[in-house]
């Protein structure tokens, strides 16, 4: 998507240069669907074996989970009037995160009570997360699929939805949050989570994370793609949705550690469909 405003912008996908898939994996169970850009699920594929190593490429990621985390956990027990504190308050409960990576939300969310589909363009990063799941004993139903393939399928619907730093990386945003909306059961919660376009996104999100603090490998994002909160309202619009938002989480660099607060480059927008 580009820098404009116009949310009905298709995004062209990237060049795969300089990026390979296995092939091998992708025989045994591929992802399809408008929504790939393949260079993206190129890039995260040659990663997946490290989602895990809390000090590989993915450290960032696991300084960032817990604020996330904390955040998907009390804004789904506040909707569903649930206490979150206590042993698997979401027993019974059904999510599905959708560009789940290597699991880093779907074992948390698991082991929460919730019963876990999990899917991702890359069937790397799907290895990575069974293998993983499987070594700590959790029944995750993993799929290496698009949420198209998911819909088209007859999945769902789910109580929550989670789409977490995803769009920002897909062909088609628009089409893409629409589509995960649809597996959302009535009465049920959609997350969210992306970065803004703004210029503290681009400064601190983009070029702070990349190029000086090495949070994330050169090229992991295009600022272009970063969505503001009142696109992702605008393309939920035709949707029986209520939305709210933007709740922003932010990083203090002097514990280290991530809190809601500032929306202008991490944040989350929560989204509703009508009972």
């Amino acid at each position: 998507m580009s820098a404009s405003n116009d949310t009905g912008a298709e995004r062209k996908p990237q060049t795969t240069q300089g990026f390979t898939e296995n092939t091998q994996a992708s025989a045994i169970e591929r992802a399809e669907g408008p929504s790939i850009d393949p260079a993206d699920v190129a890039r995260f594929s040659a990663q997946a074996a490290e989602w895990w190593d809390a000090k590989g490429p993915f450290a960032p990621l696991h300084r960032f989970n817990p604020a996330r985390l904390k955040f998907v956990r009390d804004r789904v027990a506040d909707h569903y009037g649930l206490n979150p504190n206590t042993r698997a308050p979401f027993a019974g409960m059904t999510l599905i995160d959708i560009g789940c990576g290597g699991g880093l939300l779907a074992e948390p969310m698991r082991r929460m009570g919730f019963d876990v589909t999990a899917l991702d363009a890359s069937s790397e990063n799907i290895g990575t997360a069974r293998a993983h799941a499987d070594q700590v004993g959790l029944d995750i139903n993993y799929r290496a699929a698009t949420v198209e393939q998911i819909v088209a399928e007859g999945a769902g619907p789910f109580d929550v939805v989670l789409t977490m730093e995803v769009i920002e990386h897909v062909a088609d945003p628009g089409e893409f949050i629409r589509t995960c909306s649809k597996l959302v059961k009535p009465g049920g919660i959609l997350i969210v989570a992306t970065l803004n376009r703004t210029l503290k996104g681009l400064l601190l999100g983009k070029f702070a994370a990349e190029y000086v603090l090495r949070w994330v490998p050169a090229g992991t994002h295009d600022w272009r793609q970063f969505l503001k909160p009142d696109e992702i309202r605008e393309m939920l619009k035709s949707e029986p949705l209520t939305v709210t938002g933007p709740f922003g989480l932010e990083y203090n660099p002097l514990t280290d550690k991530w809190k809601e607060g500032d929306a202008d480059i991490n944040y989350m927008m929560v989204a509703v469909r009508e009972g």
